[in-house]
């Protein structure tokens, strides 16, 4: 809650009309009524889907994903974003493109196949990536501590 994705936001605008070839996605709030139901994911093509939204019971079944009292829909957030991802991976190192990757956090972290995928963007000499970590607390996240600890990572705080 601190503007990292109005930042993100407002730095692939200033880059699209600089003509620069970005992709990516960004996570967006859900709200109804005032309050927080969840958040989607947005790609920069335009296309939305849900990453997760508010249980309504407080019984879990095996396969749910949880973070607090929010649900994430695995299927919906892969298949928006891996293909998005592969498509930047296989671009031609002629041309340089920024990937926008917002967020890499616990939500999405219960991906495997993203996991994989943020990996190979990250060592793909023709994509430079821009994108958002959290402030570690309680637990680390594995990768998003190997991100933070590489010698070709920038990080800024956001406050």
């Amino acid at each position: 809650g601190v503007g990292k994705t109005t930042l993100i936001q407002k730095v692939t605008q200033a880059l699209k009309s600089s003509g620069i070839p970005i992709d990516g996605f960004y996570t967006e709030e859900v709200r109804e009524g005032g309050r927080r139901t969840g958040f989607d994911v947005v790609t920069l093509s335009g296309k939305r889907g849900p990453l997760s939204r508010v249980s309504s019971d407080s019984s879990t079944s095996r396969r749910e994903y949880r973070v607090g009292q929010y649900v994430v829909d695995l299927v919906s957030f892969e298949q928006l974003v891996l293909p998005m991802l592969r498509n930047v991976n296989h671009g031609s190192d002629a041309e340089k493109t920024i990937c926008v990757i917002d967020e890499i956090g616990k939500m999405e972290l219960f991906s495997q196949a993203f996991i994989q995928a943020v990996r190979q963007t990250l060592t793909g000499s023709g994509t430079v990536v821009l994108g958002t970590i959290p402030i570690p607390k309680g637990k680390p996240l594995d990768l998003v501590e190997e991100i933070r600890s590489r010698k070709d990572v920038k990080v800024f705080n956001v406050s």
